[in-house]
């Protein structure tokens, strides 16, 4: 009993951006575990999340949208309100990376990255923060970080994806000082190598190059973040606001 109120989400509303695979579709199914219902915002949609959810008898639906286009957030988190009535939790994952050195990488493609992981965070938190603002939501936001906006990673250089990692750690913190008066907690979530479909798309030397960095000598797997999350998420980490939780292996520790 006692852990199912420290860590259970019953008749909470949880929104989860980009759960179509991976990371994102990790956490959605943890969520719904956990009791919550899950509204997921992706470009492309997401069925499959969701039937994965709701045939294991959770519930979830998906709304389609770019978190980097305000106005079709502001449309879909309307539609989230219409159809659960609240926005409890936000897992803000939506992201996406370009291995280019600097000299290589074109100004369009560092908007893009910027937009998407920086911005793109911006645009949804601040969505979902004036909706838990307005109806007095003593809610929790996890922001998708990276050991990357702690450390700088080789051999591969992707300056864009670093920067807007860090620069996502800095707006949790900048939030959570901001909304903490309203009962809103902001934390980040800052995973290691994990093996998502993305991983998969990175070239094998690379992949070799990264396991003798890792303390594990393994990357980890996308069920292996839930419980971090749920921990962010939960009223077990009442006290837990402005921090993050970089689950990566050891890997920032050498």
């Amino acid at each position: 009993m006692y852990l199912e109120e420290m860590f259970g989400l019953s008749k909470k509303t949880a929104v989860v951006t980009g759960a179509g695979r991976g990371i994102g579709q990790a956490i959605a199914i943890g969520l719904a575990k956990a009791g919550a219902e899950v509204a997921i915002i992706s470009r492309s949609g997401a069925e499959e999340t969701v039937r994965m959810i709701t045939e294991n008898g959770g519930s979830a639906y998906d709304l389609r949208a770019d978190v980097t286009k305000e106005d079709e957030v502001d449309r879909a988190v309307a539609e989230i309100l219409k159809r659960s009535g609240k926005i409890d939790i936000l897992f803000n994952n939506a992201g996406i990376c370009i291995h280019k050195g600097t000299l290589e990488a074109s100004i369009d493609e560092w908007k893009s990255v910027i937009d998407t992981n920086l911005t793109g965070e911006y645009i949804m938190a601040r969505a979902v923060g004036r909706i838990m603002i307005e109806k007095g939501i003593r809610g929790s936001i996890v922001n998708m970080a990276s050991m990357s906006g702690t450390i700088v990673n080789i051999p591969q250089w992707q300056a864009s994806y670093n920067a807007s990692k860090a620069g996502v750690i800095h707006l949790t913190k900048s939030l959570a000082a901001e909304w903490v008066g309203y009962g809103i907690r902001v934390n980040s979530l800052s995973p290691g190598y994990i093996a998502t479909p993305m991983a998969a798309d990175v070239p094998q030397e690379l992949k070799d190059a990264w396991e003798p960095l890792m303390p594990m000598h393994r990357m980890g797997k996308p069920e292996e973040l839930i419980t971090a999350v749920l921990y962010l998420v939960s009223p077990a980490s009442g006290y837990t606001t402005g921090s993050d939780v970089i689950v990566d292996g050891g890997y920032t520790c050498i």
